[in-house]
């Protein structure tokens, strides 16, 4: 069988052949090279240029040692390797920038659209590739199955029969292939930890990778670990908060993606083949579009950010009186406040940013707060927060340092501070 070698930044040497070859030579996967796997935030960190398709063969070779440890079928093996590298074809340009205004808007998230390119539910035009789900069915792959791998649906997965270690078997309620893709222990962040620490020089997210491999297992159809392996998901649990709170949520790169996505929201409509687009691509696009797009590009390129006039912690916002927190759940609520504080200085919306990130957190990584990943000792299961006071903590510690940033375009900062302390948080001192 041919084969490919890529040569990996982290991982070293990293082979494809079969459908896998076929899959990373897809249109849909190559797209990817175009797209950064951290957005704008190499306006603060320089060396974050490295992209999603860089993501995707790290996660599928993450897969690939993973699926060996536990020793998963060959079926098992090729689904779960496809899911691991095509997971991320649903991002749009820049990656979870612009994620919270799209399922605003369009009611789904990149997993979503993913699952929706990996069944062939998206409109292709014509094109000499074969698509997804032709190379997956080409190769004896089920298109849904995989699908079924990228995001749980509201009922259990049910993993059809498949060969596995011994003959034939139902797996009904098991869901370790699932959980390798998207769970507290998943082949996604795995790599993303390691990655975006490399590529940013930030040290918080080197992870133990080889001791986790040797002490992941499957017990009752879930991914457990053994009590050998508690310190090396601690380390995985800490780097994974630092990360954030230092890098994925630093306060210039959120400006930046902000302002982004306000220039996105103004056009009152997304383009309709922006899951066609790379970072380049969607920038020329909006240049062209309209007067304040075309500012924000200039902007962002040239680096001449808005700037933090206030920012909030989640008690002064709990107490401040005149606004209702419930009202600022969703995009609609936020371009309110940013309205009203823009009326009280008399000057265009279009220059002041209301930042709430814990909304953005929500859509982009649901699993941060939770530490579900259950230990193994003698037997018996227990969650590994029963073990590990570490674990505990980090569900309670914050992962960005404001719970709302108010930003604006730099001359009206001083003001701006003034106003919106009046508009929100004065009367209740």
């Amino acid at each position: 069988m041919s084969y490919k070698t890529i040569q990996d930044t982290i991982h070293g040497s990293v082979k494809f052949s079969g459908p896998f070859l076929e899959l990373i030579d897809s249109p849909e996967m190559q797209r990817l090279r175009g797209v950064k796997q951290l957005g704008l935030t190499n306006l603060v960190f320089p060396g974050a240029n490295h992209t999603r398709l860089e993501h995707s063969i790290g996660a599928y070779h993450v897969a690939e040692k993973m699926a060996n440890q536990l020793r998963l079928s060959k079926d098992e093996k090729k689904s779960v390797k496809s899911a691991a590298l095509l997971h991320d074809l649903g991002h749009a340009p820049f990656s979870h920038t612009l994620e919270f205004m799209i399922e605003n808007d369009t009611g789904k998230d990149h997993m979503d659209v993913t699952q929706e390119i990996i069944k062939g539910e998206r409109k292709i035009e014509e094109r000499e590739h074969p698509t997804i789900p032709e190379i997956l069915e080409e190769h004896g792959i089920d298109p849904k199955m995989v699908a079924g791998l990228i995001k749980e649906k509201t009922e259990s997965i049910k993993i059809t029969e498949m060969n596995v270690h011994e003959g034939q078997k139902y797996f009904g309620e098991e869901r370790y292939l699932y959980q390798m893709i998207h769970g507290s222990l998943d082949v996604d962040q795995l790599d993303y930890l390691l990655r975006d620490s490399h590529y940013t020089g930030a040290a918080h997210g080197v992870i133990d990778l080889e001791r986790l491999m040797q002490t992941v297992e499957i017990h009752n159809g879930n991914l457990v670990i053994s009590k050998g392996g508690i310190p090396a998901v601690e380390g995985m649990l800490v780097a994974r908060g630092l990360m954030y709170s230092s890098v994925y949520f630093h306060k210039t790169a959120r400006i930046a993606e902000l302002m982004l996505t306000k220039a996105v929201d103004d056009l009152k409509g997304l383009p309709e083949n922006i899951y066609e687009m790379n970072d380049r691509q969607f920038l020329d696009f909006l240049e062209n579009v309209g007067d304040f797009q075309k500012e924000i590009v200039r902007r962002i390129e040239h680096r001449h950010l808005y700037k933090k006039s206030l920012s909030l912690s989640q008690e002064e916002l709990m107490k401040a009186e005149n606004i209702d927190i419930d009202e600022l759940d969703g995009i609609e609520g936020i371009r309110s406040l940013e309205k009203k504080i823009a009326r009280r200085m008399n000057v265009d919306d279009k220059k002041v940013l209301v930042d709430i990130p814990h909304e953005d957190l929500k859509l982009s990584e649901p699993r941060l707060s939770k530490t579900g990943i259950k230990v193994i000792d003698e037997g018996k299961i227990a969650e590994l927060s029963s073990y590990s006071p570490l674990a505990r903590a980090l569900q309670r510690r914050p992962t960005h340092q404001y719970a709302m940033m108010i930003s604006c375009s730099p001359e009206l900062r001083d003001e701006l501070k003034e106003e919106a302390k009046k508009e929100i948080v004065e009367d209740s001192v």
